[in-house]
């Protein structure tokens, strides 16, 4: 008896802690999320980004975080006070699944094709470099899209409400299901992903040692030639410069962003290979302990979605912070004007 009930009051813990995360956490979240996003949005919409492959890429890749936050949040902020909708709504909680997951996958590639595309333009290769164009980023970003909606197109069947015996009422209904949709989050979405930016940041940095190299053998030895080579004007120097920086801010954006998905994904990713190969439970404690972790990996995976501006501001230079500040005076004249 004193053990059912020690697993009744631990139970009951572990369900005041996920509420009270659902409450004031998952607001925090949405709220930095949704004005950084927003703002992200304004900054790299601005010309000195406009023609930028890379800078295109961060601006789709906030308008999906802006689209993930809002369908996967605001559940989880109403079910902190109330009733879940998606627990007891069927086609609420089909709808959410999808737009959560497609959203996910989404950004978590999009990275991915960030991070190629630096690659592409660090190269010594100029048959590479010229790959790194803003059509080409626009092309894949089309087919990234693509073929999210329709690997996730199944939740539109496989997620359904009311169920019992599962970490969420709003779950997959089937065991076929809960595995293609543990194992596609957990690979698909997350482990192929982040692999793929682990290997193309390694080679964006022994593409710029080898670039450093290079550059420093070119200068020993053309340093004589400098004198009769005619000199370029103070135009084209100070635009060459500035995409130049503008590049090494994308750069250092980039590899930030990937660390820190890195960090923020893995939680969620562990808790779906579990849920995959630890096989049915069904005490309660379990299931109970089960959904908080599961809870907890979903906020945790949310602020990845959420900080992509606080990091884009901290380690992108002057080059983003001034066209923050661009922005923002632009915004204050027009609304000084009306």
């Amino acid at each position: 008896m004193s053990n059912v009930s020690h697993d009744e009051l631990l139970i009951e813990l572990l369900n005041n802690i996920s509420t009270q995360f659902d409450r004031y956490l998952a607001i925090c979240i949405f709220m930095f999320g949704i004005v950084g996003n927003i703002l992200n949005i304004f900054v790299l919409s601005q010309r000195s980004y406009r023609s930028n492959s890379c800078a295109w890429l961060f601006l789709v890749l906030s308008i999906v975080n802006l689209v993930s936050l809002i369908s996967g949040l605001i559940t989880i902020m109403i079910g902190g006070w109330v009733t879940n909708p998606t627990d007891y709504i069927g086609v609420l909680c089909k709808l959410r699944a999808f737009l959560v997951f497609s959203t996910r996958t989404m950004a978590m590639w999009l990275m991915v094709l960030a991070t190629t595309d630096r690659w592409l333009l660090s190269s010594i290769n100029a048959h590479r470099r010229q790959h790194s164009s803003l059509k080409n980023a626009q092309l894949w970003t089309a087919t990234i899209v693509i073929l999210s909606v329709a690997l996730y197109a199944q939740q539109l069947y496989c997620y359904d409400a009311n169920l019992m015996d599962t970490p969420l009422r709003c779950y997959g209904k089937t065991v076929v299901c809960r595995y293609l949709t543990d194992l596609s989050l957990a690979l698909i979405t997350v482990s192929i992903p982040i692999f793929l930016m682990i290997l193309f940041g390694s080679l964006i940095i022994s593409n710029v040692r080898q670039s450093q190299r290079r550059i420093r053998a070119l200068q020993l030895g053309s340093a004589a030639a400098t004198v009769n080579r005619p000199v370029a004007s103070n135009s084209e120097y100070s635009v060459g410069k500035f995409r130049q920086k503008t590049d090494h801010s994308l750069l250092r954006m980039l590899f930030s962003q990937v660390i820190l998905l890195g960090i923020f994904t893995l939680p969620l990713c562990l808790d779906k290979f579990y849920s995959s190969f630890s096989g049915d439970n069904g005490s309660p404690l379990v299931l109970a302990t089960n959904a908080f972790v599961y809870d907890v990996a979903i906020l945790v995976y949310d602020i990845s979605n959420g900080i992509t501006f606080y990091v884009y501001t901290l380690c992108g230079g002057t080059v983003f912070r001034k066209a923050l500040y661009d922005f923002i005076m632009s915004a204050k004249l027009k609304m000084g004007c009306h």
